[in-house]
Parts: C-alpha cells; sequence; structure tokens
C-alpha cells in the first residue's frame, strides 16, 4: 500500500512540473509605459536637423536681398514670443505644431514640384528634406496619440500659381526656407521646454 501511495505522489508531482512551464507563459508580461519624454527629446533633435538643412539651403541659394515676402498667403503666422513659452500646456501645442507643420508640408510640395519644372539645383537636398518633414510629422503624430492630443483641421493652404522661371523659383525658395527656419527654431524650443516640464513632473 506504501509503494502505492509514494508512486501516486511522485506521478502527481510529475505531472505538475510538467505544467508548470505553462503556467508561467499565461502570466502576462508587466506593462511598460511609452517613453514620453524621449519622443520629446527625439522630436526636437528631429527639428534641429531640419534646422540645418534650411540654413544650409539658405546659403548656398542666397540673395544679395531679402526676397519679396508676397507669394505665400497662407504660410503659418510666426509671431510667437519667448516668454509664452513656459506657459504652453502639451495637448493644445502639439496640435498647433502639427497644423503648422502639416501646411509647411504643403508649401514644400509644391515648390518641390516647381523646382523640378525649372531643373532648380537645390532638388536633391530639397528632397532630402521633405522627406525628414514626412519623418517629423510621423513622430509627432505618434506622441499626439500618447498624450490624447486633438488633430486641427485648418483650410487646405492656398498656393501662388507656377513660378514662371528659376529666378522666380529661387524667390519663392528663399521666402518659404526663411519661414520654416522660424518655424524650425520655436518647435526645437517647444519639445525642449515640454520635455523639460515632463521630466520635472515626473520626478514630484
Amino acid at each position: 500500500m506504501k509503494l502505492l501511495v509514494d508512486s501516486s505522489s511522485s506521478l502527481l508531482l510529475s505531472l505538475l512540473l510538467a505544467q508548470l512551464p505553462l503556467f508561467t507563459s499565461a502570466v502576462p508580461a508587466p506593462y511598460r509605459r511609452p517613453n514620453v519624454l524621449h519622443e520629446l527629446d527625439r522630436l526636437a533633435n528631429q527639428t534641429k536637423n531640419l534646422r540645418q538643412i534650411t540654413a544650409d539651403l539658405l546659403k548656398e541659394h542666397a540673395f544679395e536681398t531679402d526676397p519679396e515676402q508676397h507669394r505665400f498667403k497662407s504660410l503659418p503666422l510666426m509671431n510667437n514670443r519667448a516668454s509664452d513659452i513656459n506657459s504652453l500646456e502639451m495637448r493644445p501645442t502639439l496640435s498647433q505644431l502639427h497644423a503648422d507643420l502639416k501646411s509647411f508640408e504643403h508649401h514644400f510640395a509644391w515648390l518641390s514640384r516647381a523646382s523640378r519644372k525649372h531643373h532648380h539645383p537645390a532638388l536633391p537636398k530639397l528632397g532630402q528634406m521633405m522627406s525628414l518633414i514626412k519623418s517629423l510629422t510621423s513622430m509627432l503624430e505618434h506622441q499626439m496619440m500618447r498624450v490624447d492630443a486633438q488633430r486641427l483641421s485648418p483650410p487646405s493652404p492656398s498656393m501662388p500659381p507656377p513660378p514662371p522661371s528659376q529666378f522666380d523659383v529661387l524667390q519663392s525658395s528663399q521666402e518659404l526656407l526663411l519661414q520654416f527656419r522660424l518655424f524650425c527654431d520655436w518647435a526645437q524650443r517647444v519639445f525642449s521646454v515640454l520635455s523639460t516640464k515632463s521630466k520635472m513632473s515626473a520626478v514630484q
């Protein structure tokens, strides 16, 4: 009888040990919160890269005088003040930056078409910049989803007529690049400040 009991206990123990991997695999993995702070730093770095490319293009094809500022009527108004930056809130700020970035994306698509038509020498670097803009837009949309920021729906920008000459393309590119450099300056500061504020909140 004792032999039967010992055999039954050994069999039960063997069955339990055999099922142990199934029990451990059924335990859900711990939830890992998305690294929002890291994403804000990545957005700041990507914007910094875009600003550098913009500055390089302005140096390569610079005018002796400032270009006429009248071609683009629907560019985002870059009238932000440095004193306002510390009072910005995450969600509405990301929403506005996204709307402005999408507007610039439409304007650069117009410039790219005009540059191809007139064989503008800056076309390769312009294509690189547009790829970075699309990448930044995608990163920003991902961040907006994480913090539940609303997407704005501004009207489609109104584009000027196609430029008749390469000189007009150059004038248009100068105006657009100058405005975009201002945007990158502002956006880079905003992402950095939002990241710093988020880190301080996380510590508290």
